[in-house]
């Protein structure tokens, strides 16, 4: 140790930080709990961000969004088709049915 240290005069003067008064305490534990609760959004929202910077993310997020809008549309088509087919058919026993009515009649 040197005797003569710059900082010794510097570190004598020092004294501990007087504790703020309660008022003071409970704002300042609000601001942080305020902060706290800002940057937990702004960390999620970067973080989605971050992702979406990602190429190989965003094209395998567009590629499950291409993937979704045609397995929805296949449904779509498959409903009309079903939709077509008991159509038709309804409409074949329609002009049918007065031939097996007459076949019906003609047994003894």
């Amino acid at each position: 140790m040197n005797p003569n240290d710059p900082l010794d005069p510097i570190l004598r003067r020092w004294e501990a930080p007087v504790p703020p008064p309660g008022a003071i305490r409970q704002e300042m534990w609000r601001r942080i709990a305020r902060d706290e609760r800002t940057d937990r959004v702004e960390r999620t929202t970067w973080n989605v961000a971050r992702w979406f910077n990602q190429p190989a993310f965003a094209a395998a997020f567009v590629a499950c969004c291409v993937l979704v809008g045609l397995f929805v549309a296949e449904l779509r088509v498959s409903h009309e088709r079903h939709l077509r087919q008991v159509a038709l058919a309804k409409h074949y026993i329609a002009v049918i049915d007065p031939l097996v009515a007459d076949m019906k009649g003609d047994k003894p």
